[in-house]
């Protein structure tokens, strides 16, 4: 099992160029489906369904392309000079550490731990690399639409393969709700994230909103870590560009945002939907990272909520996603069932006296 679980791994890293256009388009297909199905319930013709959600998402996506290519490089071609102004802030922190009564390591050099710039420089390059897997679109389109023309035909082949009787329908079915709610709830708050991140740091005057409102919206779903990481690049520039203050302003914008939309929006509307333990969400971000790179990062999350589903729906496999379960969802199980059986308990009939 070991060795298959190795070989399945090294086969999914191989066919890397291959598997990320199509992850890419079951996540969009997955967002678009009840939107085809909306449209075909009103009797529209399936294939017409499909081509009118596809051309309307290439129009979004090539306009949202096109604005955010130009921003990200700009801000790539602009980062040689600030991360100059980076270095130079660094050798300023060390004039002032070496005037106040503070003993460091001897050969130590505040300036090279702080290597501000050397992060400015990696989000540069993970967001070309970025829009350089997004760029192979054809490939994306084309089987987004298989994947539409198929989902209507779907249940049949289910019922057809496994029989109107058994439960795999109504479980395949519960699953597919579940990540279609999941994704669609997680894609919501991710764009108005993005998009009140963007416009609180255009509002302070900081260079490059549409990148940053870009990184807030992608990183938003990976939980908890995301919001964090987005935060960092825009407050380091800010302190070089506008000063300390605006720095702290742009991150008291962050905060609130993530305040309200990942601790109290999001939560209202995910309800009990499967939280994720920390530890899973950054093992996972590392792990897919690993496998497919900056798109793999951005998947991450959803792959791993999509997996947690289906072990969730399934009876032989459910304690491996109890095991997943954030501390606030285990404890929402536990309490699920303590009322459950306390339920069960009150309901049994009262011995004979």
């Amino acid at each position: 099992m070991g060795a298959s679980v190795i070989v399945i791994l090294a086969g999914l890293k191989a066919a890397e160029t291959l598997l990320i256009p199509f992850f890419l388009a079951a996540f969009l297909a997955i967002l678009c489906a009840p939107i085809v199905a909306w449209l075909t319930a009103r009797r529209v013709p399936t294939v017409v369904a499909v081509l009118l959600v596809v051309l309307i998402l290439g129009a979004i996506s090539t306009a949202v392309g096109a604005i955010v290519g130009g921003s990200v490089n700009n801000f790539v071609d602009a980062l040689p000079r600030y991360q100059e102004r980076l270095n130079h802030l660094g050798t300023r922190f060390d004039e002032v550490i070496a005037q106040l009564p503070v003993v460091l390591p001897e050969g130590s050099d505040t300036g090279e731990w702080l290597q501000a710039g050397r992060l400015l420089a990696f989000l540069g390059t993970g967001l070309k690399g970025l829009i350089g897997a997004l760029q192979n679109t054809f490939l994306v389109i084309l089987t987004l639409v298989f994947m539409l023309l198929e989902a209507t035909s779907f249940p049949i082949k289910l019922r057809l393969a496994f029989g109107e009787r058994t439960g795999s329908v109504e479980r395949f079915s519960a699953v597919a709700v579940q990540v279609q709610r999941y994704l669609a709830i997680k894609t919501i708050m991710s764009l108005a994230t993005g998009l009140f991140a963007g416009s609180w740091v255009a509002f302070v005057g900081l260079d490059f909103a549409v990148v940053w409102g870009l990184l807030a919206f992608l990183l938003n779903y990976i939980p908890t870590i995301g919001s964090v990481v987005a935060a960092i690049p825009a407050v380091l520039l800010a302190l070089v560009q506008l000063g300390f203050w605006p720095a702290v302003l742009v991150g008291i914008g962050f905060l609130a945002v993530n305040v309200t939309f990942g601790n109290l929006v999001e939560p209202a509307l995910m309800g009990r939907t499967l939280g994720l333990s920390t530890l899973v969400v950054f093992l996972s971000l590392v792990f897919w990272g690993w496998m497919w790179g900056t798109v793999g990062m951005l998947l991450s999350v959803p792959l791993t909520m999509m997996i947690k589903i289906f072990l969730e729906n399934s009876e032989d496999l459910k304690w491996v996603a109890v095991l997943l379960d954030s501390g606030r969802a285990a404890e929402r199980r536990r309490r699920r069932r303590a009322k459950a059986a306390e339920v069960a308990s009150s309901d049994e009939p009262a011995a004979p006296m």
